[in-house]
């Protein structure tokens, strides 16, 4: 099995004891590319390093993250674009809004949102968003770019049915991770999972966050990796009713498309 884990926080210091022994138990697991994701400058300098480390196994993104959104400037402008120049970048973001925490203020959210969109579409780089409590405004500020953007996912889905159908109608891949597999606020996405076309499907662990809740035996400690992608998948071939190797095939091809991923 060849299996795309869109979203890893592998630069995490939750990682930092056993990193490549992660990657490696990920690959014993038949999960042979990650994109490890960026959500500040730093932390998406750091992606893009680790990345170029492991060429055709490891590729980043780079981007903003809306809980981060107060840092952008100029300087995090400039940044991230030449970022975006690296070959390990395959996309931009995490960026979106995120009205839950509001870590930022919220006009300061749209701003730096609106202002990764204009670079992904610069740098002809799809986009790996985030939303929180902030549908309406979120379809407002993205709707108008679709035509300009080379396509783009919503990382770590959590939403229903309604609120998928508008993502598939802007075009839009979906990434589920963990979430699903949680028995107290999964409920929701299991029904709207089973709607997802499978050539709109993406899948991703968000490790170390989102460890699934139905992994059996249970892991000794709260951290997840992305060996546990196997898990995600697992759980939304049963929401879809289909084979799990058909899913797994649709979700890597998926992903090698967006993100123009080798290896």
């Amino acid at each position: 099995m060849d299996l795309v884990d869109i979203g890893a926080n592998l630069t995490h210091d939750a990682f930092d004891a056993d990193r490549f022994d992660v990657i490696a138990r990920a690959a014993e697991c038949g999960v042979t590319r990650l994109i490890v994701t960026g959500s500040t400058v730093e932390g998406s300098r750091q992606a893009a390093e680790l990345a170029a480390e492991r060429p055709g196994v490891l590729f980043a993104t780079a981007g903003v993250h809306p809980h981060h959104a107060s840092d952008w400037d100029d300087a995090a402008a400039a940044a991230l674009r030449a970022l975006c120049r690296r070959p390990p970048v395959v996309a931009v973001g995490e960026c979106g809004l995120d009205y839950f925490r509001n870590f930022s203020p919220r006009e300061a959210q749209r701003e730096a949102f609106r202002a990764q969109l204009e670079l992904a579409a610069e740098c002809e780089l799809p986009v790996f968003l985030h939303q929180r409590d902030a549908h309406d405004d979120f379809l407002e500020i993205l709707e108008p770019m679709m035509g300009r953007l080379k396509g783009g996912v919503a990382h770590c889905f959590t939403g229903d049915s309604r609120s998928l159908r508008e993502y598939l109608d802007l075009g839009l891949y979906i990434g589920i991770t963990g979430w699903i597999c949680d028995e107290r606020r999964g409920l929701a996405l299991r029904q709207a999972a089973a709607e997802i076309p499978l050539d709109r499907l993406m899948i991703e662990t968000d490790a170390p966050y989102l460890l699934p809740r139905t992994l059996d035996p249970k892991p000794r400690t709260r951290r997840n990796e992305p060996r546990y992608l196997r898990e995600v998948l697992r759980v939304v071939a049963s929401c879809l009713s289909q084979p799990e190797d058909a899913v797994a095939e649709a979700a890597t091809r998926n992903s090698e498309r967006l993100f123009r991923l080798t290896g």
